[in-house]
């Protein structure tokens, strides 16, 4: 597939959502966790989301097992333990897989648009960020521990 927008996923409720939905929109598309010591940055991309989204800012969670099983309930438990926790209104997709033979076709795109480290195509641990202008060709990775609160300056000049 050519570009972003080429992609689906599929919400908790099982409701398929296009890529397309969101072009001219600012993305930041994030593989999460609820039991990992970066949990608390769901609160940081809330925030951003409160901040943004109304100048054009979406932000995508999308929750992952992948990494010492720190993703392990069912997609109607992650989503209440966002909302619950942490007052996530933004979108989660349902658990998927960032890595291997069954990676999520949208994150296989991103991981070759915006190679990490060293060009590695591997995500290597939750709260990876890809932050996507809003015709979709610039894509740029962030690791896990650079903090949402600190990607405001990249957001703000994505949307101006």
């Amino acid at each position: 597939m050519s570009d972003i927008y080429s992609y689906n996923w599929n919400s908790p409720d099982g409701t398929e959502h296009s890529m397309a939905d969101y072009k001219d929109q600012v993305l930041l598309i994030v593989n999460t966790a609820s039991k990992c010591g970066l949990t608390p940055q769901y609160k940081e991309l809330q925030q951003l989301h409160d901040q943004f989204a109304d100048k054009g800012l979406t932000i995508l969670g999308f929750p992952c097992n992948q990494f010492l099983s720190q993703e392990s309930g069912t997609d109607e438990q992650i989503s209440a333990f966002c909302e619950l926790n942490y007052g996530v209104t933004f979108p989660l997709s349902t658990k998927i897989e960032v890595n291997g033979k069954n990676t999520h076709p949208l994150f296989g795109f991103l991981k070759e648009q915006a190679p990490g480290l060293l060009g590695t195509k591997k995500i290597k641990w939750n709260f990876n960020k890809f932050l996507i202008s809003r015709d979709g060709t610039n894509i740029t990775r962030f690791s896990p521990k650079t903090t949402p609160a600190s990607m405001t300056d990249e957001i703000t000049a994505l949307l101006d």
